[in-house]
């Protein structure tokens, strides 16, 4: 739910048509708002979230505490496909088109490290539903290739360095956290290697995760030299978090989301106008 900010920068981007991007990475949310914004399917992620992801039906702590999911991704997944499905085709189409890469990151289960996972009309479905598969909140361990995965935020949560590993120079990061914000070790930690008992290697990486999400933001705020970052981060008083069901907190935090994106994209074509006429700010 976190993620209504970033749905709502890309639903700027879409409305405005503003796409410079060769290759696009998502994690979790992220890699669904982008699919759909990449559909062309500006509103749709706020729509789910509004229909859908905001219900008891998806959300549900009395179901977590008999031994249910939190978050049932799989009636959402029914769900979505069934009434408000994602146009595979055109986005499929337009990356082959355009000569564009889309990565969807996932977390292995039995080594802890990231997948960065290539979908196609037939895969993308399920690497959307992999990436976004929070441990413990969904009690499913979902597969790919037979290799058992599990959310891209564990060993990725900001794939910036991911990114520049493939060639980018010049990256935007949309955050899901305002700019300030420090990953804290979890309060359960000390329940990992236990929970995952199965994965030993997995429990460590969700044991560390705070450290890797700091290093990404390091590697933002100081990236290599020829490395251009740009972020949109949410503001820090936005109250949007991973299970806020509330539709008034998640329309003002989708309504910021825009209103980011919209100067963002301001920003961008004034420096290509300055830049065209050699002018110095």
């Amino acid at each position: 739910m976190r993620g209504v900010f970033a749905a709502g920068v890309l639903n700027a981007f879409g409305s405005e048509k503003f796409d410079p991007f060769d290759i696009y990475i998502g994690v979790s949310a992220g890699a669904c708002n982008l699919a759909s914004h990449l559909a062309e399917q500006n509103d749709r992620n706020y729509d789910i979230i509004e229909k859908y992801s905001s219900t008891k039906r998806f959300i549900n702590y009395r179901r977590f505490l008999f031994g249910g999911h939190l978050m049932d991704l799989d009636w959402l997944w029914e769900m979505t496909i069934r009434e408000y499905r994602l146009d595979l085709k055109k986005i499929f189409y337009k990356l082959k088109k355009m000569n564009k890469e889309y990565l969807v990151v996932a977390t292995s289960m039995e080594t802890g490290r990231a997948l960065y996972l290539k979908p196609d009309e037939g895969t993308l479905e399920h690497y959307l539903k992999v990436s976004s598969s929070l441990p413990i909140l969904y009690r499913t361990v979902l597969e790919v290739n037979s290799e058992k995965v599990t959310d891209g935020g564990v060993a990725d949560s900001i794939p910036v360095m991911e990114a520049c590993r493939r060639g980018a120079t010049d990256i935007t990061v949309i955050r899901t956290r305002p700019s300030g914000y420090v990953k804290k070790e979890s309060s359960i930690s000390f329940l990992f290697p236990v929970l995952f008992r199965k994965y030993p290697r997995f429990a460590e990486a969700m044991k560390n995760r705070p450290a890797v999400y700091q290093e990404a933001v390091r590697f933002i705020s100081h990236p290599p030299e020829g490395i251009r970052i740009r972020e949109i981060a949410p503001p820090s008083y936005l109250e949007a978090g991973r299970v806020t069901t509330d539709l008034e907190v998640l329309h003002a935090a989708y309504k910021s989301g825009k209103d980011y994106g919209k100067r963002f994209i301001d920003d961008q074509r004034i420096n290509n106008v300055n830049r065209r006429r050699n002018i110095t700010l």
